[in-house]
């Protein structure tokens, strides 16, 4: 089950898609990262479905701060985050958020 576009939960934990930040659909700042953030959100839904992917460790952290598991999903040897990235879904993580609005 997806939350948003940069969190999942898989087997009954819940995954924080490390190497990216995607817009909120939670607590959205305005309109317009809501509408993207549910795009977003959309789309890992769809590439989760399409096919197997693995999940790899962050380096350094096994969970951020609310517990959530940090992992980089990879299918075929590329990062599914890195696709939400190209596709301007989302941006790479560069160790703190930064406004969408």
């Amino acid at each position: 089950m997806t939350v948003d576009g940069d969190t999942l939960w898989i087997r009954g934990e819940k995954i924080r898609v490390a190497d990216i930040d995607a817009p909120e659909v939670t607590d959205p700042k305005c309109a317009s990262e809501l509408a993207l953030g549910r795009r977003a959100t959309a789309r890992l839904i769809e590439l989760v479905n399409l096919a197997p992917f693995e999940l790899h460790a962050w380096p350094g952290r096994d969970k951020d701060r609310y517990g959530r598991k940090l992992r980089v999903l990879i299918r075929n040897g590329k990062s599914l985050g890195d696709l939400l990235v190209s596709e301007g879904l989302a941006r790479t993580w560069v160790g703190r958020q930064q406004p969408w609005c």
